[in-house]
């Protein structure tokens, strides 16, 4: 089993978007996949539409603050290997009551070390912040994905979450490792994606994947219908996109191999993205002559 928490101080940069989607490709190429939601907003949970009222008696917070096992608080999703702990408001609390607690870091590393045997990846959406619950997700974790814009800002804060993991990895989990940086809402159309792309790759290497996510507007539509983008639309750019993705972390983890499909050398409008639905032309009414109109003209 490998644990993956995807993170970034900077909201807004598709976080909780990879994760759905990313472990929903994980599912559908039969990996038996838990996917957690660790952010008080809980956008993970209204994107997957998890029942609320499961969430009083399973959720992150039982796991954090109650010792609760990881596993004993899951909820079944649409696809078959694929299942998902909520998170709702009272998770904010979990950070309050865990300060007095001796080895709160570790709370997430153990209500994950058992009932877990027969997953594959367990993939954790961390909140917005580098603070106590990102750092247990850190601790329970073999690495860390960081999302990312391919914009300025998102350079500067990339260097904090970094220090950041150097530091947890030091103190309180040697054998932490970055999975690699995903550069998300990609337009291969701007030369400042280009250039942010062409930088991040100098800085880590190998370590970039090769796999862009585009912006697509059918991702953003799908959680609003409590689907995985991959199910919801599966011929659009953006789910293809994380499809790749997940043979990349695959082959990343076991080495085995999947075959990439072919990468697009121009990203089109979303329209554009369904090759598989044959739209039927409009038909526009025949233009009348220009002798013919003033003719009527004039009989009026």
């Amino acid at each position: 089993m490998k644990v993956i928490s995807v993170i970034n101080q900077k909201g807004g940069v598709g976080k909780t978007t990879t994760v759905i989607n990313l472990g929903a490709s994980l599912a559908l190429l039969n990996k038996k996949t838990l996917i957690v939601d660790l952010d008080p907003q809980g956008n993970m949970t209204a994107g997957l539409n998890l029942p609320r009222d499961l969430l009083k008696q399973k959720s992150t917070y039982f796991s954090l603050a109650e010792e609760g096992r990881l596993i004993d608080n899951a909820i079944p999703t649409t696809l078959e290997k694929l299942m998902a702990v909520g998170a709702d408001s009272n998770l904010a609390g979990a950070e309050v009551e865990l300060v007095s607690v001796v080895g709160r870091e570790f709370r997430l590393k153990e209500s994950i070390s058992s009932g877990l045997e027969d997953y594959d990846y367990v993939l954790i959406d961390c909140p917005p912040s580098l603070g106590l619950l990102t750092v247990n997700a850190l601790s329970a974790s073999n690495s860390y994905l960081i999302p990312m814009q391919a914009e300025f800002f998102s350079m500067q804060g990339l260097t904090s979450i970094m220090k950041t993991a150097n530091i947890v990895k030091k103190h309180l989990n040697a054998n932490l490792d970055l999975e690699g940086i995903l550069l998300t809402m990609f337009d291969s159309r701007s030369n400042l994606s280009k250039q942010v792309m062409n930088e991040v790759k100098e800085f880590v290497g190998e370590k970039l994947f090769k796999t862009l996510v585009p912006r697509r507007i059918r991702l953003s539509e799908s959680t609003s219908h409590g689907i995985p983008g991959v199910v919801y639309d599966p011929t659009c750019l953006g789910s293809r996109a994380y499809m790749n993705v997940a043979r990349e972390v695959i082959f990343n983890h076991t080495g085995e191999e999947m075959e990439l499909e072919p990468e697009q050398p121009f990203l089109p409008p979303d329209p554009m993205d369904r090759f598989a639905k044959v739209q039927k032309p409009i038909e526009l009414p025949p233009i009348q002559p220009l002798t013919q109109t003033k003719q009527n003209e004039g009989a009026n």
